[in-house]
């Protein structure tokens, strides 16, 4: 998931009525739809058509894409800003994405069934709502959330009604700013019309990781009810993945830390553990699973460091270790330097995760007879 800005707005604790204003966004550009690849005789005759249409917005390398095509979707419309995840998204899916999703108008985006967004997490300034109400004047979360990341999100979503919605963010979103902002959002879209259900899956029933995320999923209520019928998918059968499984069997000497980056880990550890703090490096056990990996990683890759055997310092993860451990193809090539891998990996979400509930929305359109493919 990456963060187009990081703009600070103080939340005060009015709460938000009913969104009675109108959206008239005011863009710069026109969206770009997503080029239709050649397609081969051999794909003509037996690629399956699409089950629905997805947009993926705060792209990054496509996480929410690779995961809702395998579910059986199509992209037609992708927004990522920075320039390194762009060429990795180019790469990997044969597209470049749209740019800032701030310039672009929500009308040109294509129709779609379902969003799919990783936004940043942000607090909002409730300082607009309250003058309103003192003056007598219709709000709205437009108010509420204008100047942050899930502004856009929100006006697209008014603005090009898809049936169907995917979010993801990181957990500690539902206690940010002491639970206010998670309260702002859901009722931002409930007021929008959608039955929202939310649920946080760790990545490591899927990937040999710890990575709990929260996934909100929203369904309008004019085509599917109040009671969608959707639940989130139960983790698969069977025992956890395990760091062994994603390991390379000769990794690049370069990756193994310097005796003056070891020694210094190391010491930072035991200053810490005598202040009774909790910071240090993460020593993986190889039959287990990992810490989160972040963007940080490319600094020391302190989060996550391999056992290398007696008298051998431990080494970081190789890039390819860390595309696996995200749950991304191997055979996705790696097209940017191994800071940016790592930077981009860390940012991003599990692909196997969104193809899980991506699959039980599919269920749920297929079911209700008043939405259309």
């Amino acid at each position: 998931m990456d963060f187009q800005s990081n703009i600070d707005f103080q939340l005060t604790s009015q709460t938000l009525e009913s969104a009675t204003s109108s959206i008239t966004p005011a863009p710069v550009k026109k969206a770009k739809p997503k080029k239709a690849k050649k397609i081969t005789e051999p794909e003509l005759l037996f690629k399956p058509a699409p089950l629905f249409k997805f947009v993926d917005l705060f792209a990054g390398i496509g996480g929410f894409r690779l995961g809702l095509e395998k579910a059986g979707g199509e992209c037609v419309f992708t927004s990522e800003w920075d320039k390194y995840s762009q060429k990795t998204y180019e790469a990997w899916y044969g597209d470049k994405p749209s740019g800032d999703i701030t310039q672009i108008d929500p009308n040109t985006i294509p129709d779609c069934d379902i969003l799919a967004a990783g936004f940043p997490c942000q607090p909002f300034s409730l300082a607009g709502v309250s003058k309103k109400q003192s003056l007598g004047r219709p709000h709205g979360f437009l108010d509420a959330t204008q100047g942050t990341m899930f502004f856009y999100v929100a006006t697209i979503l008014e603005v090009k009604r898809p049936p169907v919605f995917i979010l993801e963010n990181v957990k500690n979103l539902v206690s940010h700013d002491k639970g206010k902002t998670f309260k702002v959002i859901m009722k931002t879209l409930e007021e929008l019309g959608y039955k929202v259900e939310k649920q946080i899956i760790d990545a490591a029933d899927y990937v040999p990781q710890h990575r709990e995320r929260i996934f909100i999923v929203g369904f309008d209520k004019k085509v599917f009810g109040e009671d969608p019928g959707f639940e989130f998918p139960a983790p698969p059968a069977g025992p956890r993945p395990t760091l062994r499984d994603i390991l390379d069997p000769n990794p690049d000497p370069k990756y193994t830390l310097s005796d003056h980056l070891w020694n210094y880990l190391q010491e930072y550890a035991r200053k810490h553990r005598e202040r009774g703090n909790g910071f240090g490096f993460g020593l993986v056990d190889l039959d287990g699973q990992s810490r989160t990996i972040s963007a940080r990683y490319h600094k020391d890759g302190a989060e996550i460091l391999i056992p290398q055997g007696e008298g051998m310092n431990p080494r970081r993860l190789t890039p390819n270790e860390a595309k696996r451990l995200m749950g991304f193809d191997d055979d996705l090539p790696i097209v940017v330097s191994d800071t940016q891998a790592y930077r981009q990996f860390g940012n991003s979400l599990c692909p196997l995760i969104a193809e899980a509930v991506g699959a039980n929305i599919v269920e749920v359109m297929l079911k209700n007879k008043r939405w259309k493919k």
